[in-house]
């Protein structure tokens, strides 16, 4: 390969990383749990669950957000994991918006399971939509979590 070429190819591939124009991953290492709903992987992304909204931990601690932060820490934190995209690439923050498997178990719908999570649907990101509202009336019933009496 000639010196040209080498050039020419390490620049096209300097200009990728710079505009950003790199896919994100589909299977990624969690590097942070940020709170109930939001993780960072490998690369730097901030990762947020499609269809589900837990309670918050910043600014203001609410009723089980540190409960669903420490699920989600258990589930994924340290852990590679598969990112399935619906609809939308991003939200309005940059985040990327995903379903989150760890082996076989899909933690949108397990942190819902669980009761430390609401079903919430965000379109056009509905594919799994009435799966979690299934989840969310389970642990109504049961009542787990957020939905304890």
């Amino acid at each position: 390969m000639s010196n040209k070429v080498k050039f020419l190819a390490i620049t096209i591939f300097l200009l990728l990383l710079i505009c950003g124009c790199t896919s994100p991953p589909d299977t990624a290492r969690v590097t942070q749990v940020i709170d109930g709903d939001t993780i960072t992987i490998e690369g730097g992304y901030r990762v947020r669950y499609i269809g589900i909204d837990t309670p918050e931990v910043y600014p203001q601690v609410e009723a089980f957000g540190v409960e669903a932060w420490q699920a989600n820490r258990e589930l994924v934190e340290g852990k590679r994991v598969r990112l399935e995209r619906d609809v939308s690439e991003t939200d309005r923050y940059g985040r990327l918006l995903r379903y989150v498997y760890v082996d076989d178990i899909l933690v949108n719908a397990e942190l819902v399971w669980l009761g430390l999570a609401r079903a919430k649907a965000y379109p056009p990101d509905t594919k799994y939509q009435n799966y979690l509202e299934k989840m969310e009336a389970e642990a109504r019933k049961a009542s787990r979590g957020i939905w304890a009496k």
